[in-house]
């Protein structure tokens, strides 16, 4: 039986109380169910960026799991809420579901990154879980007049768990969109540049680094490029401070309420 669980908010947007085991079991019982269940990731940039959008704003509140995708997010519930919290990167949940599925019989969708990363992913994800369905793939280079061609494909496929690699917030965006087009999903991952991760295009931080918690650093590092990303970082360790000084806002969102999408 699907358990929603508890939902808290960070800086006014929502994030829910999960550990990998907990998120897990959530999308097992979920791909059970009769309607599609979106998650998302949640990661101090995106707090930041959500403040001021609210279409994104929408998608997040919107979505039926919101897992804690970034250290920085997993610190300030247990700081401004005192929940037991654990980071769910979205880069082992999409592998981990994977490995699920070789045992559980989900029909994989991967849609996203480029024809080659997208083509290198699944032939990856084949070598390294024997006995996995992946029931169709797409690239994310689609103009938004043939998008309804790519909707077609993931009904056909018979697929009830799909992976969208647009990059935040289009991917967000999309699946708010487009999810209620899908009656055969069941649960869909927003996984940004997960699918190049797989592929072998980008490399994560090494084990020992990731278990300190400073895989953003190691990423700052070797791709300078992020640092004008970086720059919400600062300005969400700054709020979070000053909300914990203030106290709580606004009450906990309690019982995630299993959203449709």
């Amino acid at each position: 039986m699907l358990s929603p669980p508890k939902r808290v908010t960070v800086l006014g947007i929502p994030v829910d109380c999960v550990d990998m085991s907990r998120t897990l079991a959530y999308v097992r019982d979920a791909v059970a169910t009769d309607r599609a269940h979106c998650i998302l990731a949640v990661n101090p940039e995106k707090v930041i960026t959500a403040q001021a959008d609210p279409v994104l704003r929408r998608a997040m509140e919107n979505a039926a799991l919101l897992i804690p995708d970034g250290i920085g997010v997993v610190y300030a519930v247990r700081l401004l809420w005192r929940e037991r919290i654990a980071r769910v990167p979205g880069a082992e949940l999409m592998p981990a579901i994977c490995a699920a599925s070789a045992r559980e019989g989900y029909r994989l969708f991967l849609f996203g990154a480029s024809e080659a990363v997208n083509a290198q992913a699944v032939a990856e994800l084949q070598r390294c879980y024997p006995g996995i369905t992946i029931a169709g793939r797409h690239h994310g280079y689609v103009d938004e007049a043939d998008m309804g061609a790519v909707v077609d494909a993931i009904n056909r496929s018979g697929s009830n768990v799909l992976f969208v690699a647009l990059g935040s917030p289009k991917q967000e965006l999309w699946m708010e969109k487009y999810l209620p087009r899908l009656p055969g999903i069941r649960v869909c991952q927003g996984v940004g540049g997960t699918f190049d991760v797989i592929a072998g295009r980008v490399r994560r931080a090494p084990l020992a680094v990731r278990r300190t918690n400073l895989e953003w650093f190691y990423r700052l590092v070797t791709d300078p490029r992020r640092m004008r990303r970086q720059v919400a970082l600062p300005r969400f360790v700054y709020q979070v401070l000053r909300a914990r000084l203030a106290g709580p806002s606004q009450p906990a969102a309690g019982e995630n309420g299993a959203n449709s999408h």
